[in-house]
Parts: structure tokens; sequence; C-alpha cells
């Protein structure tokens, strides 16, 4: 009891003589209380408290209400200070210590015997805040020293230490929490935006950006603490930081590979070889670091070294004008001032995080907002070139349909005429015939082979007519019926001298293929009733009527005559009216029927031929 009385009284001693007491209350909301305590920097790394407090440590005095030492693994910071009530009440207060990546915390409260381990790897299951936190008690106008141990070995090493009322630290944690929240959701919808873009265009660039956002917010998490707050136990949260230079490493992989075909960097094949060496090195560093024992020293240089050469590639880009050179280079230029910013912090050149305490988020997220512009702007891009090359692709295609109409016109033509030729040869060549046919029939007495010649010399003018009219049409797919049918019994006429009247009713044209048959039917029927349907006994008007009409697809073709008609039981069929029959049939795909009672109606009906046949 007397020793711990002695030691009590040699500690308020000794805070008497070095320390500023630091006077509170039960008004106290908020207080910086670095600036007014003590330091000892412990570069053997082997004192304890009982040393502390016992042995004569020259603590020395700090003016500084934020200390930054960069990478410190080699020694430990001590941090001394005191603590007066100054009311007649009892207070309890909060002190944070405000980084939440230091390895080891260490908070010491001698006179009550407490001593709390806090830290990246000792964080208390039911801490709920970001930064280590300790509860703070004093008696009715009792003055108490405390200590404070810090060491870390994987990050920098920032002290900061602000004395808290309890309703003002968790009102300013949740504001803490909400704005890094937002900044995570601001991030992870970058993120999912562009995973459905990859999904949409299967543009690979897409997928390394959502792969650089998503290690860019995870190694986020492990350095403003999140993680081992809320989704990881220390044991696991020992392997990470066992292995934290993959985390730091990730990011920076994936951006050089977003950049290598975001940039299409294979269009220049010295930076593309010298990157792709560096990618390929990139998974060997990491893991030569990593079985190193000092690789904390080194872990961080590989990974620069990439950061770097990206940078100066796109600067090399943007000399070149390449315009997606210019998003990223602001990207960079962004990402720049806040890691320089952050690098001068943790070092102690300057104290940003005072008065712009996320400069870290607001960077990250600007060089995230300035990517995904640059790849919106590529999409505009690839669709402002697809509309400038579909233009010139149908202007081409235009040129080329207008170059191969005009050559499909020449040709044409040249059939045509050809074609026109081959009939008006053709017709030449049957009129030939007909005028031979003629002169031999001349010398022919027997009348019955004078009637075969001159029906065959009918056929074949039936045919010779309509070769004439083919070499005078352009379009040689459909035949002026009228026109034919007129020209071709004029000559029956002619050939027959009867006085019968012909009566023509036709309302169409004639495919070229089915008006030949129609020729050589309407001859035969023609011939017949000029041949035998009239005798001299008939006083009344002769005449013979031609219909030939078109419904839907169905023609129907009616020849008919006034005159004495026949039975056709008793009258056997002649080669006309089986040539007629066959042609009907066989050709024309179509029916025939014959009425003999009142003079001779024969109506054919066929369907109009299927163009594609």
């Amino acid at each position: 009891m007397i020793k711990k009385l002695i030691l009590i009284f040699t500690m308020i001693s000794t805070s008497m003589l070095y320390a500023e007491t630091i006077v509170v209350d039960e008004n106290t909301q908020k207080l910086e209380i670095l600036i007014s305590s003590q330091i000892y920097i412990d570069k053997t790394r082997k004192l304890n408290i009982d040393d502390i407090t016992k042995k004569d440590i020259g603590f020395k005095d700090n003016d500084k209400d934020l200390l930054s030492y960069g990478y410190s693994p080699d020694f430990d910071v001590w941090v001394k200070f005191t603590l007066k009530n100054n009311s007649d009440k009892p207070i309890q207060k909060i002190l944070e210590y405000g980084n939440s990546m230091t390895t080891d915390v260490i908070f010491y409260d001698i006179e009550s015997g407490i001593e709390i381990h806090e830290g990246h790897l000792h964080t208390d299951e039911e801490r709920a805040s970001i930064n280590p936190v300790f509860e703070i008690s004093l008696n009715p106008n009792q003055t108490k020293t405390f200590y404070i141990k810090a060491s870390s070995y994987i990050t920098t090493m920032i002290v900061k230490l602000n004395i808290w009322d309890n309703n003002s630290f968790y009102s300013q944690e949740v504001k803490h929490q909400f704005i890094l929240a937002l900044f995570f959701g601001a991030m992870a919808i970058l993120a999912i935006y562009n995973l459905f873009v990859y999904f949409f265009t299967r543009d690979i660039s897409y997928l390394f950006y959502v792969l650089y956002i998503v290690g860019i917010s995870v190694h986020h998490t492990l350095y403003v603490g999140i993680v081992n707050i809320y989704f990881v136990d220390q044991f696991i949260m020992s392997y990470i930081v066992e292995f934290a230079s993959i985390f730091i490493a990730l990011p920076i992989f994936f951006l050089a590979l977003f950049s290598k075909t975001f940039l299409q960097i294979k269009n220049y094949p010295i930076l593309n070889n010298l990157l792709n060496l560096l990618l390929i090195l990139f998974p060997v560093s990491i893991s030569i670091f990593l079985l190193t024992d000092d690789f904390n020293k080194f872990r961080n240089i590989f990974p620069i070294l990439v950061l770097f050469y990206l940078i100066a590639t796109t600067g090399y880009l943007v000399y070149k004008r390449n315009r997606q050179a210019y998003f990223i280079i602001s990207g960079w230029l962004v990402l720049a001032i806040g890691g320089l910013t952050m690098y001068l912090s943790s070092i102690g050149i300057i104290n940003i995080y005072q008065s712009f305490p996320y400069i870290v988020e607001v960077s990250l997220l600007l060089e995230a907002i300035l990517f995904s512009i640059a790849l919106s702007d590529k999409i505009n891009t690839l669709k402002t070139n697809l509309i400038v090359q579909k233009r010139t692709e149908n202007e081409r295609l235009e040129l080329q349909v207008q170059e191969k109409t005009k050559d499909l016109e020449l040709s044409l033509e040249e059939k045509t005429l050809l074609l026109q030729e081959l009939n008006h040869r053709v017709k030449n060549n049957m009129q030939m015939i007909v005028s031979l046919i003629r002169l031999q029939t001349n010398d022919i007495d027997d009348k019955k082979i004078q009637s075969l010649f001159l029906t065959t010399q009918n056929r074949l003018n039936a045919m010779s007519e309509l070769h004439e009219l083919l070499y005078q049409k352009e379009d040689i797919s459909y035949i002026n019926a009228y026109e034919y049918f007129t020209t071709l019994i004029e000559g029956l006429q002619e050939t027959y001298k009867q006085d019968v009247r012909i009566n023509y009713t036709i309302d169409t044209d004639l495919q070229t293929e089915q008006a030949i048959s129609c020729g050589i039917i309407l001859n035969e029927l023609v011939t017949n009733c000029l041949k035998y349907a009239f005798n001299d006994e008939q006083k009344e008007e002769r005449y013979i009527d031609i219909f030939l009409s078109k419904f839907e697809d169905k023609y129907t073709l009616i020849v008919k005559d006034n005159g004495a008609g026949y039975d056709q039981q008793k009258v056997k069929k002649s080669f006309g009216l089986i040539l007629v029959t066959t042609l009907t049939e066989s050709k024309l795909q179509g029916s025939i029927s014959i009425d003999t009672k009142n003079g001779v109606e024969t109506i054919i009906i066929w369907r109009e031929e299927d163009e594609e046949d």
C-alpha cells in the first residue's frame, strides 16, 4: 500500500513538473490534447510502462495537434498527458486516438490500474467507432496522468488525440461513417454501372475498370478501418495485414490492364512491350517481397514504379493527341494531388487532415468519375465513328449499286437487243418456211393435201406473228393479247375469204409462254369456224366472238360462233381439236369445254403461271 502511494505521489509530482495540465469539465465537448501533451520516442522498442514511470525518461513538450512520422516500424511513440476535472461533479469522457490504421495502441490509466490494448490488430469486438477509443473517468477536482503507447509496422505512424463528450463524439462518428458510406456507395454505383456496360458491350476495358474500382474500395475499407469493425475478426485481420501488399498492388495491377486496353497501348509497340513486361513481373515482385523478411520496407516500390510508368505513358499519349488520354491524365492528376497530399501529411510536412479530412476519398471518387466519363466518351466516340462509318458505307454501297445497276442495265439492253434479233430471225425463218409451203401448195392439185398445207401455213403464221410482236417490244414478259389476236385472225380471214364479223372482248395481256399456246389454240378454233361453221344457206349475219379476261389469277378464253354447229357424238375429233385439247391440258394446265348445240362455243380456263416457276 505504501509503495502504491509513493508511486502515485511520484506520478503526480512528475506530471506537475513536466506536463501541462489539461483542464476539462462536464461542458467540454471536444478538446485536442496532443498539443498539450509530452512525447517520447523509444527507438529501442523495449520500454514498458514501468520503465516509463520509474526511470528518468526525457519526455519532451509537444506543440503540434497532429504528429506524422511516415512509415516507422523501428520505434514506439509514448504520449503522456494530464487531465484535471475542474468541476465538483464526476465526469466521463472519451479519448479518441485519431488513426484507425496504427497497428498497436495501448492506453494506460495507472492510478486506476487500467491497461487497454487497441489498434488495427486489436480491435475490441464491442467497438462501434472507426478509430480506437478509451473511456476516461475523473472524480470531482481530480487530476490524473495517462499514457499512450503507439507503434505501427504496417502503415504510416500518425498520432492524434481528442477528448470528447459522449454525445458529441458519437454524433461526429455517425456523420463520419455516413460520409464514408456515401463514398463507398458512389464507388459501388460506378462499379455496377460499368459492369452492366461491360455485359452489353463486351469491351474488356469496362471489366478491368470495375475490378480496379472494387480493388480501390477494398483497399480503402482496410485503410479507414471499416473492415476490422464490420466484416472480419482479429484472427482473419491478422492474415489480411500479413498480405497487405497484395491489397495495395491489386488495384494498380487492374489499373494497368485498364489503361492498356482503354488507351489502346498495343498501337505503340515499345510502350506495350514494356508494359507487358511490368505486368508479368508484377506478381513475381509481390511474391518475392512476401517471402522477404523486410518486405514491408519495399512492398510498395514495384506498384509505385508501375504507377509512374502508367502516368508517363498517358502523358506521352496526350502528346500524341489520344482523345481518351486527356480524361485519364486528368484522373491521374487528381489522384497524384490526393496521394502527394496524403504522403506529405503522413511524414508531417503539412496537416491537410485538419482542414480537409476527406481528401483521399474525394480524390479517389473524382478519379473514378473522370475514368467513367472517359469510358462514356469512348462510347460516344465509337457511336460517332459508327455513324460516320455507316454513312460512308451507305455512300459506298449506293455508288456500288449505281454502278452495278448501270452494268445490269447495259447487260439487259444487250440481252434485249439479242433476244429481239433472235425473235426477228425466227420470224424471218418461219416466213421463209411459210413461203416455201405456199409455193409448194401451188403445185399440188389434191385439195385435201392443199388444205393440210394451208393449215400448217396458218399454224406457222400464228407463231411467226408472236415473234414479230416480241421483236418490236422492249418488255417481252407479256404480250398485248388484243394486238396479237387481231393480227393472227386477220391473216386467217385473208386466207379463207369468209364474210364473217369478228367481235373482240379482250381486257388483259398474256404471259409470253402462255401466248404461244393461246395463239395456236386460237388459230385452230378460228380456222375450224371459218372452214366448217358457216354454209351458204345461212342468211343471218355471221360472226365469231373472241373473249379473253382475267379474274384474280384465272384466265378465261372463249371462242364462239353462230354457225350450224355439229353433233359431237357423230363427228370424230380432228387433229386440230386434239391439238387444242393437248395444249390446254398439258401446256396451260387448264380445262376445256365445248358446246355445239347453237353454233360452237369453246371455253378454256387456266391459271396464271407463278413467276418463280
